[in-house]
């Protein structure tokens, strides 16, 4: 990094590069209604290839605890089914031949606390992901002073500046995990 504000814009956007992708996990966490999210990043091998559902079928909820997969390949299907059940979910597809169903249970008490605790470990995982990235550019920002890039005051505001980022990240995946506790809980 030349500077320290290079050093700024690259903490902020790996931050927010966490966040979203916790808010991508959390998608995936199932809350009793039938939701594209649950399954359209599961990697399925089509020809050798890993590959996201989304990319290789339709994906489309008619019933509120249904999910239906309209492979583009039909002969893909089978693969697309042992992938869900391989992503353990707590569902079984059903495969018909054209396309691949999955019933989405009711969610019983014991499961939604699991969910939740799943939803707690995502968020701990993204907060760290944050704290990673403020140490990697406070240690930056120490750097540029020490090679005379940079004065004394200069760090210090750099690294309130990358504190209160941090502080502003953790806080929004905090909020996006209590939205989604609420949201696993409600019955």
């Amino acid at each position: 990094m030349e500077n320290i504000e290079e050093v700024l814009l690259d903490s902020d956007d790996k931050m927010a590069k966490s966040v979203v992708y916790i808010q991508e996990q959390f998608s995936g966490i199932r809350t009793g209604k039938a939701s594209p999210a649950l399954v359209e990043n599961i990697q399925v091998p089509y020809y050798g290839t890993p590959t996201r559902l989304r990319e290789l079928a339709g994906i489309s909820t008619p019933e509120p605890r249904l999910i239906v997969i309209n492979a583009y390949d039909p002969t893909a299907l089978a693969d697309i089914e042992k992938s869900i059940l391989a992503a353990n979910l707590g569902v079984t597809p059903m495969n018909d031949g054209r396309v691949v169903r999955v019933p989405i249970p009711e969610l019983n008490e014991e499961r939604r606390v699991e969910m939740t605790k799943l939803a707690k470990r995502i968020a701990e995982e993204g907060r760290i992901a944050v704290r990673n990235v403020r140490r990697d550019s406070n240690d930056q920002v120490k750097t540029l002073q020490k090679n005379g890039k940079a004065t004394e005051d200069e760090r210090d505001e750099a690294l309130k500046a990358i504190q209160k980022e941090t502080d502003d990240y953790i806080k929004q995946i905090d909020n996006a995990v209590k939205a989604k506790e609420e949201e696993i809980m409600e019955v």
